[in-house]
């Protein structure tokens, strides 16, 4: 199985370093602008292997990623602190003009996953560069936002994140939308759980929880100037997920046709990319906030230029 990774950045750096640790696949390709960096972080990469899994890790060109099941975009530029991702349209925009269709034409058939913010804009634009292809392309959209709300609701409740369930859907981005209605713990509703449990659980508790979701990302960059360990072991995570057909539910980001740009949602990604989407219980108030978040895409992608 063979995977490559377009951009040898922190992001496309620790992708391949998870990809490497979990054993995700055969043979691992870095394509970058900067060829010395792909060739160090190739080397580095594949110095771990004696010690972990028989990766084969290489640096190439883009021919070099024919016969690649799955092809991650990190490629891009980094948001800047106090940027927000969709501040990041104009400039990154360019780069997968450059980048996309040299992708396609080296590995018509491999599934592009795309992982550079503005990931959502980005994903809509990558579809369309590379000629549609439903569900053959996806962004990893909030399925890193997922992670942390059940990783936060975890830990104030003192379970495995294992037994959280919850989505992120929406922009990843400011305007995402926590579904707290259909959250659960052990398959019980997570007010319940804690109540069952005497642990303390307030609406001050849960408003602390998603703004810790939605800010995570400016608090991360605040402190070290970018992320790059959660979002690489997410993208090992679905990278894994299509090379072996799983059949995941994850909150991937895919264009929806009613709004004309691609969000996330909990969706069915298997060996083909996004097999479906899958339903979600949102009260009113959550729905509405979708809406909006969908609306605030739908701004962005029109103030991007035809390609």
């Amino acid at each position: 199985m063979k995977v490559g990774i377009v951009g040898a950045g922190f992001v496309g750096a620790a992708a391949g370093y998870a990809m490497v640790l979990r054993n995700s696949c055969r043979e691992l390709v870095l394509v970058d602008v900067n060829r010395a960096k792909a060739e160090a972080e190739a080397s580095d990469l594949q110095h771990a292997t004696p010690v972990s899994h028989p990766v084969i890790v290489r640096a190439g060109e883009y021919a070099d990623l024919a016969g690649a099941s799955v092809v991650v975009i990190t490629a891009g530029v980094n948001q800047r602190p106090g940027e927000t991702r969709l501040d990041l349209i104009g400039r990154n925009v360019a780069v997968f003009s450059a980048v996309v269709p040299r992708i396609v034409e080296a590995a018509p058939e491999a599934v592009i996953l795309v992982a550079t913010n503005p990931v959502d804009i980005l994903t809509t634009i990558a579809e369309r560069l590379a000629g549609g292809r439903k569900g053959q392309v996806l962004g990893s959209g909030t399925t890193l936002d997922t992670v942390r709300f059940r990783a936060l609701v975890a830990g104030h409740v003192g379970v495995d994140p294992h037994h959280v369930h919850g989505y992120v859907v929406g922009e990843h981005g400011d305007s995402e939308v926590i579904v707290w209605s259909s959250a659960t713990v052990a398959g019980m509703p997570v007010a319940d759980f804690c109540a069952a449990r005497s642990i303390p659980w307030t609406p001050d508790l849960q408003a602390s929880i998603t703004e810790n979701v939605r800010r995570a990302a400016y608090h991360i960059i605040g402190g070290k100037g970018a992320t790059y360990y959660g979002i690489g072991a997410v993208l090992a995570h679905i990278t894994e997920r299509i090379l072996r057909d799983q059949r995941a539910i994850l909150t991937v980001s895919e264009t929806v046709e009613e709004y004309g740009v691609a969000l996330s949602y909990p969706r069915l990604v298997g060996g083909a990319g996004v097999l479906d989407s899958v339903g979600l219980s949102m009260n009113d108030d959550e729905r509405a906030l979708l809406h909006a978040s969908a609306d605030i895409l739908r701004t962005a992608i029109a103030s991007v230029p035809a390609r």
